[in-house]
């Protein structure tokens, strides 16, 4: 069942990482501040990643979930923030930065969705 939802939360996930990817380019782009370019670009993501993984990833589409998972999108959001600011530090442009900490967001995100929000 893990690596089932592991392979699903990875395919649902480049998806979505896709679409907040792109997001965050477009703010970047638009001249936003890289903590408001994640902010907005995480916002805007979070109810299209709530259903596609709820229902794709832990087979679950129960909305009352939504606050734990909005929850662990603050958590995640929070960490996103912190790793760009330190490969900034480190010469790292808002792009390279903000794809490198989507990886390590992804991670941390899977382990925060399957254990808080859609544990069963």
């Amino acid at each position: 069942m893990l690596k089932k939802q592991l392979i699903n939360f990875l395919i649902v996930g480049m998806i979505n990482t896709i679409v907040g990817y792109s997001l965050y380019v477009f703010f970047i782009y638009l001249g936003v501040n890289y903590a408001l370019a994640i902010f907005f670009s995480t916002i805007l993501g979070v109810l299209f990643n709530f259903k596609t993984i709820g229902k794709f990833v832990f087979e679950n589409d129960d909305n009352s979930l939504l606050t734990k998972f909005f929850l662990a999108y603050v958590i995640t959001f929070a960490i996103n923030v912190s790793i760009v600011f330190k490969l900034r530090n480190f010469g790292y442009d808002d792009y390279t930065a903000g794809l490198i900490a989507i990886i390590i967001s992804a991670i941390i995100s899977f382990v925060l969705t399957k254990y808080l929000v859609f544990k069963k």
